[in-house]
């Protein structure tokens, strides 16, 4: 079941350039240009006193938010947490030859939610995803596929709800007629992307 949400509520996006989405990290209010920002913006008519905070860091892998979890999500003692992140432990494989295990990948990932499990925190996964926008980035599937089903497995286990961001994005690809007008370089979200994943998000948690 989705994860209800408070009147006064802390939310908290946790990912890397999609969810951070230009945000400035030196503002910790600052929610970014993305769907993030519009989430906030939908909340706040609904629910004015929840509070939403953007913790997404550019280049970011799944190691990168280990390292960080306790500071940058646990530690600001949110009720819930929305988390996506993956990506980048696919492209810089292709791109910068660094490789990151679907095994590491996951046991990562577990850490992540187990941390928060543990003081209770509530969860949503949203899938990395790729709309393949060059001929190669085809390649790419295989072992961004393989962490989505991480994703899925560890929502079922952790009673997480789950974004199936991957095929919404692409779905909206075919729809809009090019998969540029989602995401313009395949992984980065144009601002009909941001618009379809935060629609998607909403009807998710709020139902």
């Amino acid at each position: 079941m989705p994860p209800p949400i408070g009147d006064s509520a802390r939310l908290v996006f946790q990912g890397d350039s999609i969810t951070a989405a230009g945000r400035d990290v030196g503002d910790p209010a600052d929610l970014g240009d993305g769907f993030v920002r519009m989430i906030a913006e939908r909340l706040r008519v609904l629910h004015p006193r929840v509070g939403v905070l953007n913790r997404g860091v550019g280049g970011n892998r799944v190691a990168d938010l280990r390292a960080r979890w306790a500071t940058d999500a646990i530690g600001l003692r949110p009720d819930l947490v929305s988390v996506m992140i993956g990506v980048n432990d696919t492209w810089h494989r292709y791109t910068y030859g660094i490789r990151t295990p679907v095994e590491g990948y996951d046991a990562d990932y577990r850490a992540l939610l187990r941390q928060a499990g543990d003081v209770g925190v509530r969860l949503v996964l949203v899938e990395p995803f790729l709309v393949p926008v060059r001929s190669e980035q085809w390649d790419w599937r295989a072992d961004l596929d393989a962490r989505i089903h991480v994703v899925r497995r560890l929502a079922a286990e952790f009673d997480a709800a789950l974004l199936s961001a991957d095929g919404l994005l692409n779905q909206a690809a075919r729809e809009a007629g090019d998969p540029a007008e989602i995401a313009d370089d395949g992984v980065h979200l144009t601002a009909l992307g941001h618009s379809v994943l935060a629609d998607a998000w909403i009807r998710l948690v709020l139902g």
